[in-house]
């Protein structure tokens, strides 16, 4: 679905002042925060990508200039409401974004960190979360890239196959639960007796215990390992996200456990050219100001290698932005890219040579 005009989201006019903007979010922010009965999430986002837009000077001045595509999907990013923050001071949620990437294929974005993962009822408690992180240059988090990584971590036991029992031998019900993993215990209180079901100490909640126990691991159903894996980082992976690798992480403490996950922090290094913001590319190119005021036509250096040619028209203003389509950051999860800006700073030169200097006199004279 297309985005609506921000301006038309928060009710101003394109030349409202940033009181009246922020007056005109504030007024949004209130009746339709998603904590109010009447309130609607949907719009409540809409209206705070609308407001980081127009809130910053550099931004609407792009917006006002390419639309949406001069802003590069990066408002509103993460699914935290920054904005908020500035109308009522205080913090409304994260803006990290996290990729759950499964059993190692991309998966989808997912917003929390470390959710979950505790044992619930029955059974043994699962193993470990692992968190540990990887460095990638500019261009590799633009275009994705593959990492191999090594952890030491509590691993299956390969003898028994983490089932804890020695090869040959069975596992047997256990008898203090029979085979139920639970059992019931009565705690007595100033109202009477509480019967409540707790995970059978013997068996940790698996209702079996081994005949005989794994001479490798002594029963645990883990051993200490250096595991060898690669990690895929995808296309347009933003600096500080989080990656997901489901059951990598360490073997449960008790057999019949669950595998705990591995988080994969990804670091991005800044480019000396380049800087991102959400799907766009940015980079600044100086020109003479004789170039500014006749029109010129120079050399960009784009991420992708290539050396597109931009003209730049007479007349030029220093600060003026352009527009190379396509070759900004590829949409995370989905298909096309964002554009480059290229902001063109005029310079003045500082030292000129006596002709230089009559020239530019007789020039203002004219």
């Amino acid at each position: 679905m297309a985005k609506r005009d921000y301006y038309e989201v928060l009710g101003v006019k394109k030349d409202a002042s940033q009181d009246e903007i922020k007056k005109a979010f504030r007024k949004k922010a209130v009746k339709l925060h998603p904590d109010r009965p009447e309130g609607n999430e949907e719009k409540f986002k809409e209206a705070n990508e609308a407001y980081e837009v127009l809130k910053d000077d550099t931004k609407r001045q792009r917006y006002d200039q390419f639309g949406h595509a001069g802003v590069g999907g990066a408002a509103g990013g993460g699914g935290g409401y920054s904005g908020f923050e500035d109308i009522f001071g205080g913090a409304t949620g994260g803006q990290g974004v996290h990729v759950d990437l499964g059993d190692l294929g991309l998966g989808d974005i997912f917003g929390s960190f470390f959710g979950g993962g505790g044992a619930g009822g029955r059974g043994p408690r699962p193993g470990r979360d692992v968190q540990t992180r990887v460095n990638i240059d500019f261009k590799e988090a633009v275009f994705g890239v593959e990492r191999n990584l090594e952890l030491d971590l509590q691993t299956e036991c390969e003898h028994c196959k983490g089932k804890g029992v020695e090869p040959g031998y069975e596992l047997e019900k256990c008898d203090d639960c029979n085979g139920k993993g639970q059992q019931m215990r009565v705690t007595q209180t100033p109202f009477g007796g509480i019967q409540q079901a707790v995970v059978c100490p013997t068996c940790e909640g698996r209702g079996q215990v081994p005949e005989k126990d794994c001479t490798v691991c002594k029963g645990a159903g883990r051993t200490h390992k250096t595991n060898k894996l690669k990690v895929k980082i995808p296309a347009g992976i933003s600096d500080g996200a989080t990656i997901r690798l489901k059951d990598r992480g360490e073997a449960a403490a008790k057999p019949g456990g669950a595998k705990g996950d591995l988080y994969v922090q990804v670091n991005v290094a800044a480019h000396k050219h380049f800087t991102r913001e959400g799907e766009l590319i940015l980079s600044d190119e100086e020109i003479s100001m004789v170039d500014a005021a006749l029109g010129t036509e120079i050399k960009i250096e784009t991420v992708d290698g290539d050396i597109e040619k931009l003209k730049i028209p007479a007349g030029t203003q220093s600060g003026e932005d352009f527009q190379l389509k396509d070759y900004g950051v590829p949409r995370l999860g989905k298909k096309g890219r964002g554009d480059h800006i290229v902001r063109v700073k005029v310079i003045t030169p500082q030292k000129l040579s006596r002709k230089q200097k009559q020239l530019l006199k007789d020039f203002k004279q004219l």
